[in-house]
């Protein structure tokens, strides 16, 4: 585990000479330290999930295929990389119910029967389609109270979409029947996850080319049959003058305004709920979100972990809380997705650095 820290560099992999100690200088809370559970070795991971057993799980879309990293020692790190799916179509989303792995591919998803003795899935069955192409490719699933949650991003920046399936969160039951859109007016909610009362919070993207400040990003309380305003409208229920600016303005009123605005181009994806030992009792509750960079601000923003404060339905305030991911303009590090595991330690994916670390107590 990290227990101290060196100048910065221009890449974080200089900095594991044994492939287990990290000691670039993130800056940490506290009493907590981060090392590398797992290292990719040119595989970018992005969405984690873990099977019944504890065994963590990652979507590595770039080689079309699903891994699992054993820790079958408990000594903080992957003993081994297992393919448990390959060739896969962009696979993102990654759930677990029953006897089934379930993956959401760019344009589908599937599922499979899945063995946790031996890290096997058997042969893949479509269980629904999904609109592919265009500008956002990932497709996220969750799985909760028997039914299937699937994220779809638009097609573009902003546009009238022809399918009402995309910038959207869909719904089906676990054998892909009765699929309907839950949600709508989503650019791009990426990540999304439950709190405590089962309800759905998501990270959205706003729109480019507003300039450094506009629009905001998002955090939402996604709520069936409700409208998130995009591509119409952003933030607190603000009409976008640039996007059909001959239309009515009354639209934005029937719209969802976000639980909290966070700064533009950031692009939060990751978002966990903060339910851990390893944390004070004060921030139980809180969220986290992993806020991947700016690629279109003149000065980079984002590349860093943030805790956002809760106070009922409420988002008070936002810190940092792992930052240190960029040195200037070079780029160290992009964190994706934030998972707790059974014990309270927190993985977190990187797929600018094919890392994935564990965050645990010094």
């Amino acid at each position: 585990m990290i227990t101290r820290f060196s100048p910065p560099s221009k890449s974080i992999k200089e900095y594991l000479p044994q492939g287990d100690e990290l000691s670039y200088p993130l800056s940490l809370p506290q009493g907590f330290s981060l090392g590398v559970f797992a290292d990719l070795k040119g595989d970018l991971p992005r969405a984690l999930a873990f099977d019944e057993k504890g065994v963590l799980f990652a979507s590595i879309p770039g080689s079309g295929k699903i891994v699992a990293l054993p820790d079958e020692n408990g000594d903080g790190k992957a003993d081994r990389v297992v393919e448990v799916m390959k060739g896969l179509g962009r696979p993102h989303g990654i759930a677990f119910a029953g006897d089934f792995i379930y993956v959401g591919e760019t344009d589908k998803v599937i599922r499979a029967r899945y063995n946790p003795e031996n890290l096997s899935a058997g042969s893949a069955e479509k269980l629904f389609d999904l609109p592919g192409g265009g500008r956002h490719f990932t497709r996220t699933i969750r799985i909760k109270d028997g039914k299937i949650y699937t994220s779809v991003g638009s097609s573009c920046d902003t546009c009238l979409e022809a399918s009402p399936f995309r910038a959207a969160v869909l719904v089906s039951d676990l054998d892909g029947a009765n699929l309907r859109v839950f949600a709508r007016g989503l650019r791009n909610t990426v990540f999304f996850t439950f709190d405590a009362k089962g309800r759905i919070w998501g990270t959205d993207m706003g729109r480019d080319f507003l300039g450094d400040n506009l629009p905001p990003d998002e955090v939402n309380l996604i709520e069936d049959g409700k409208d998130y305003g995009w591509p119409y409208c952003y933030g607190a229920k603000i009409r976008d003058s640039k996007f059909n600016p001959g239309e009515s303005l009354s639209y934005c009123t029937e719209t969802m305004e976000p639980k909290f605005n966070l700064p533009a181009h950031v692009a939060p994806l990751g978002i966990t709920f903060i339910k851990s030992d390893l944390f004070p009792g004060g921030d139980q509750g809180n969220i986290l979100v992993a806020l991947h960079g700016s690629w279109n601000s003149s000065v980079p923003v984002g590349y860093k972990i943030v805790k956002l404060s809760v106070l009922g339905d409420s988002v008070t305030g936002m810190e940092d809380f792992i930052s240190g991911f960029i040195d200037g303009k070079e780029v160290l590090g992009r964190p994706v997705d934030l998972i707790f595991d059974r014990n309270g330690y927190l993985f977190i994916a990187d797929d600018e650095a094919g890392l994935i670390y564990l965050l645990a107590k010094n």
